[in-house]
């Protein structure tokens, strides 16, 4: 029972808000649809972030993730180490991909400052790479775990709409609550997608990502 308690504490402690990584600076693009004037009220803000959800994340990072997690549970570090490089290769604007490696590179500080082991000879650690390493060293089961990595990008991005819209606490705790049951398909979902499955098409997503980088007035990084 001990060990099933710590364990869950971990999860939290990994999903927190608070876990310093860096991820309050990005909005993803949100900033500018909001900016642009295609996002004017909580409804279109949730809808907003549950097509990113259902249409980008679902369908290339959530997967993507298992496959990580699922190459460290059976010690295969060439998966791994494959994995890690063809998400920062997907990544489609200079935002996108300063995010995961800078997300990615705070864990693994964070992970060295903690004293948990980073054996794995990786340069450029992306951000579901070292979250799944260290789901992994604290023996997080998976589903746990992805659940709480794509919780914290959810909270993130309801955050992100409330300082950039903006809109009260209660609306976004609204959002969170009318989101959670999408979390779960996608946590299903990845368990069980095929490699062939797998797909990063999202092309108004990453327009809205680049435009970001050149957005005159903005909160977030990218």
């Amino acid at each position: 029972m001990s060990i099933a308690i710590e364990s869950e504490a971990a999860l939290l402690q990994l999903s927190s808000a608070a876990l310093p990584v860096g991820a309050y600076s990005y909005s993803q693009g949100l900033e500018t649809a909001i900016d642009d004037g295609r996002l004017r009220s909580p409804d279109d803000i949730a809808r907003w972030i549950g097509d990113v959800l259902g249409l980008v994340v679902a369908r290339y990072e959530a997967p993507l993730w298992w496959r990580l997690r699922a190459a460290l549970d059976r010690e295969d570090d060439d998966a791994f180490i494959a994995w890690n490089d063809e998400f920062l290769a997907t990544r489609e604007t200079t935002e996108l991909r300063a995010e995961t490696l800078q997300m990615g590179h705070s864990m693994i500080e964070l992970m060295q400052g903690l004293e948990m082991p980073v054996e794995l000879a990786i340069d450029a650690w992306t951000w579901p790479a070292a979250h799944a390493l260290a789901s992994h060293a604290w023996y997080i089961a998976p589903h746990s775990a992805l659940n709480g990595y794509l919780f914290g990008w959810l909270e993130n991005q309801v955050l992100a709409g409330m300082k950039s819209l903006p809109y009260g606490q209660l609306a976004g705790q609204r959002m969170l609550r009318a989101l959670r049951p999408a979390l779960a398909e996608v946590v299903a979902s990845a368990s069980t997608a095929l490699d062939d499955d797998l797909t990063t098409q999202a092309p108004g997503y990453a327009i809205t990502s680049a435009r970001h980088e050149s957005q005159y007035s903005r909160l977030f990084r990218s």
